[in-house]
């Protein structure tokens, strides 16, 4: 997949938001000679991800209506409620993927986790289920567990995530 470089971004965390080393980063752009020399709108290679557009799912998520949905080429597949980020840790706006996923990883995050691609933040199940439908998160979105499971077994690693307020 690709990536375009936003303000403010540097290649070491544009390697940390996909998981991915600054060694297979460069590998996979060898046109990059000096990697503090890169520009806002200049297209990265990420290694290992498919194109997020020859995924035929793709999830929206409204922070206002505290739902997520789930699409299938286009078509509505279901939709979830979620729990979203406190106003302290709101949870980030804008276009993300699904980078990788843990099952079972402890702690609050349910039976699931799913890493989006900006570091720390993802979609996951919970061990505090009264939690869905409310702004509680550190920023994350937080799904039932059932519900976090029936999305996982659907989108591939790739699958394009949009925030909206």
């Amino acid at each position: 997949m690709q990536h375009i470089v936003k303000p403010g971004e540097t290649l070491a965390i544009i390697a940390s938001n996909y998981r991915r080393t600054l060694m297979q980063i460069l590998s996979a752009n060898p046109s990059i000679t000096n990697p503090a020399l890169i520009y806002p709108g200049q297209r990265i290679i990420i290694p290992g991800l498919p194109d997020p557009y020859s995924i035929p799912y793709y999830i929206t998520v409204s922070l206002k209506n505290r739902r997520l949905t789930l699409y299938r080429s286009g078509q509505i597949v279901k939709t979830y409620p979620v729990g979203i980020g406190k106003m302290l840790t709101q949870t980030p706006v804008g276009e993300f993927v699904i980078v990788n996923r843990e099952s079972n990883p402890g702690g609050p995050y349910g039976v699931m986790w799913l890493s989006l691609s900006k570091r720390g933040y993802g979609i996951h199940g919970t061990n505090n289920p009264s939690s869905i439908g409310k702004e509680v998160s550190k920023g994350c979105i937080r799904m039932q567990n059932r519900d976090v499971l029936e999305v996982a077994r659907q989108v591939p690693n790739g699958t394009r995530v949009m925030i909206i307020r």
